[in-house]
């Protein structure tokens, strides 16, 4: 499996809250395609519209059910549409057999004062939960995190208070998260409670967020669920919030500040700006709901 495939399904977890047996059979459905397509010197980062397509006709050519046909492809579009929007791929190889878009969805975006309610609901949580958990909500808010890249980070990332973090994203590629002093303050915080949530046995645990599980950190599904209960308490839809929407807050609230796209397109860690791009639709809406309903013509 690539690093894509690993990631989409991780996505798949947390973000669409898939089943297990949804997660287990878009991986063999992957690793069908990903076997295909490393039968013509392919893989999925190099796949043309061509070989996708070719795929679907090997499909129906094996004599597959077509509900099972049907989910190979739904897999690889899948894919690929999470690929562009994280902008690994500039194109999507799978779109000439797709029907034609209705336009790109925009992200969900939480104001500043619903952040500043989601943090005050998790730090109010009794003992060191809730200081994990606000630091966590702060950590991806102040550098805008992927999930799986704050649940990874290593307990050495925070050693010596930096203002910056060191992030290994998805394919190895580093890149420089801010920290701002609500986010280094909410980590010392944590550090001093961290000792408590040591597995029995496991005092050289490396991970910053340390958890009792298999993995020996706390996990991007565990963390989704810590923020459903921080939306609730707070009076924040929790179908409006994910580790992701966190991500597009930071981003858009930049852009609403003034920042630079490209320097948001950096921190977010995105390889093409038409990524990044999504956010300034997002600025202009919030324009225009503003215009509309504060302008005094407009209200007339």
């Amino acid at each position: 499996m690539s690093g894509w495939v690993e990631a989409f399904l991780e996505m798949m977890s947390v973000e669409r809250a898939a089943a297990r047996n949804t997660l287990v059979a878009y991986g063999k459905d992957l690793a069908d395609a990903s076997g295909f397509l490393a039968g013509k010197g392919r893989d999925f980062t190099t796949a043309s519209a061509e070989d996708v397509e070719a795929y679907f006709a090997d499909l129906g050519a094996r004599g597959l059910s077509p509900a099972t046909a049907a989910r190979r492809r739904a897999a690889i579009r899948q894919l690929y549409r999470f690929v562009l929007g994280e902008g690994w791929r500039s194109d999507a190889p799978s779109r000439r057999v797709e029907a034609p878009r209705q336009g790109r969805p925009l992200p969900k975006v939480l104001s500043r004062e619903e952040v500043e309610r989601l943090i005050a609901a998790a730090a109010a949580k009794d003992g060191g939960e809730g200081a994990r958990l606000a630091c966590m909500i702060e950590l991806i808010y102040a550098g805008g995190l992927r999930v799986s890249e704050l649940t990874g980070l290593p307990l050495a990332a925070v050693s010596r208070d930096p203002a910056y973090l060191i992030v290994r994203g998805t394919g190895g590629k580093e890149r420089l998260a801010p920290l701002n002093e609500a986010a280094r303050a909410a980590i010392r915080a944590w550090l001093e409670l961290r000792p408590g949530f040591l597995p029995k046995g496991d005092a050289a645990n490396p991970w910053l967020f340390p958890s009792h599980g298999a993995s020996r950190r706390i996990t991007p599904r565990r963390f989704a669920q810590l923020l459903d209960a921080a939306a609730a308490a707070a009076g924040v839809d929790p179908a409006r919030v994910s580790p992701h929407v966190l991500r597009h807050a930071f981003a858009t609230h930049l852009l609403d500040g003034g920042a630079d796209l490209r320097v948001v397109q950096t921190l977010l860690g995105h390889a093409d700006i038409s990524t990044t791009q999504i956010y300034t639709h997002v600025t202009g809406e919030r324009l225009r709901e503003v215009v509309q309903t504060r302008h005094p013509l407009a209200r007339k």
